[in-house]
């Protein structure tokens, strides 16, 4: 696995239309806030529902946000992170 792009959450932001443009090319977003953890096949789930989770309160995509091929893990929760590396 090598990394391709890195981008500084704390120096670019991506707000609603440009949130959007990166997760629709993919296949599941997977969401951890907290203990809760919800997982969306973009072709199948609602715009909004999926962006409505992948959004902070300040209006941008929330960090951490990782992509691997076609598919997305935004937030935090250690046991996803350790189900997801295996």
């Amino acid at each position: 696995m090598s990394i391709k792009d890195v981008v500084d959450a704390k120096t670019t932001r991506f707000d609603v239309d440009a949130a959007w443009a990166l997760l629709k090319s993919a296949k599941t977003v997977t969401v951890a806030k907290g203990k809760k953890v919800q997982t969306f096949a973009v072709a199948a789930d609602d715009k909004a529902a999926i962006l409505q989770q992948a959004m902070g309160p300040s209006g941008n995509l929330r960090a951490p946000t990782y992509r691997v091929k076609d598919r997305f893990v935004i937030g935090f929760n250690a046991d996803l992170y350790e189900d997801w590396v295996k």
